[in-house]
């Protein structure tokens, strides 16, 4: 509910400006880990259950650019001035990052030379999932376990 609407009139208003990137970490990790491109609207129509809170709904298609671990102390120096010039790393879900920022962010993250990726953690998330599951009796299915989901649009890591 509350991400949909930000990255819909994100959409409406840049339909004719290019494409939009999606920068990616997990709350706490100290990292960025991964950049992915819209390649769609968002169908708020669909429920994909991947959440561990079920406040957020709907879904949309992107193509991953790059799956790998960036700290956040190589990033750091990049501040916002439409986020009272804090850091791009104490951003929030569905903060616009302005262009020049944004190009300084996407070299930094793809002349970094990374050894760790978020795939090195799927066994401790699907871990947590499980233990998650359990505890709340849940029989929910995971959005890579429904009958659209496709095993080729998984991330692919690129150097």
């Amino acid at each position: 509910r509350r991400i949909s609407p930000s990255i819909k009139a994100v959409v409406s208003t840049q339909s004719t400006g290019g494409p939009i990137y999606l920068v990616y970490s997990v709350n706490g990790s100290g990292h960025f880990c991964g950049v992915a491109e819209m390649n769609s609207g968002v169908d708020s129509n669909i429920c994909t259950g991947v959440w561990s809170q079920d406040k957020w709904k709907g879904k949309f298609d992107v193509k991953w650019i790059y799956v790998k671990d960036v700290p956040n102390n190589q990033l750091r120096h990049i501040k916002l001035e439409n986020n009272d010039n804090k850091p791009v790393t104490n951003s929030r879900d569905t903060q616009e990052v302005p262009r020049d920022k944004g190009m300084q962010l996407m070299r930094i993250i793809h002349d970094y030379k990374h050894s760790t990726s978020i795939f090195d953690d799927f066994g401790h998330y699907e871990k947590r999932q499980d233990e998650d599951n359990a505890r709340k009796g849940s029989d929910r299915k995971t959005w890579s376990n429904t009958p659209d989901s496709k095993d080729s649009d998984a991330p692919k890591t690129k150097n």
